[in-house]
């Protein structure tokens, strides 16, 4: 299981998770652990998600494009509503060590992004690293390579037949399944979910 990984680790260690800010163990913010957030914008998050489902045979099935939109908004989906998390992670950033970047802003300036990371890690990066690490994190080397896009899990996991695990990776391709009806449906609800919040995404580049 991943704790008995993780208990086999040497210091540092390096942890993965999908867990909202209230989930995570009190041991790790009194250890006051490092964390690196990544966000992305709630309507490219809802698409990304619906086709995940769809190829995952071990998730709820989504339904039809407007079903899964309404369950998403309703945060009745897997790992619970995207406000909650966002908002959640983003208001933790004022009293933990906690670096909140943006998926948008890593599509649009990775070497930007990358040093944000190094400097939060108190690592100074020689310009050949950087951009070796620019190369090897970029989408599509990524969407390529086995040890990131899942392709080694068998097809009654993931059935890439019906959506791969990496599929576009772009900015704004909610334009491609909102209807006009459905984007300001939604942002009428985003607004009343996002208010208190003062973080803001880019739903295009």
């Amino acid at each position: 299981t991943g704790i008995e990984q993780v208990e086999k680790m040497e210091s540092p260690r390096m942890i993965k998770t999908h867990l909202p800010f209230q989930l995570v163990p009190k041991s790790f913010w009194e250890q006051d652990c490092k964390t690196i957030v990544v966000a992305r914008n709630a309507k490219d998050s809802v698409v990304s998600y619906f086709h995940f489902n769809r190829m995952m045979e071990n998730m709820p099935q989504p339904g039809t494009w407007q079903e899964f939109l309404q369950s998403f908004m309703d945060g009745q989906v897997s790992w619970g509503p995207w406000y909650d998390h966002v908002k959640g992670w983003w208001e933790a950033k004022e009293k933990h060590r906690i670096l909140f970047l943006f998926y948008e802003d890593m599509k649009e300036n990775p070497r930007r992004e990358i040093q944000k990371v190094a400097r939060f890690m108190g690592k100074v990066l020689e310009d050949d690293v950087l951009e070796k690490i620019v190369h090897l994190s970029s989408f599509k080397v990524m969407r390529d390579n086995p040890m990131a896009n899942y392709s080694t899990f068998p097809s009654n996991v993931m059935d890439r037949s019906i959506s791969r695990f990496m599929r576009k990776g772009e900015v704004g391709d909610w334009k491609t399944h909102f209807t006009v009806a459905e984007n300001e449906r939604f942002d009428e609800h985003y607004e009343r979910q996002m208010a208190p919040c003062s973080v803001r995404f880019r739903q295009e580049l």
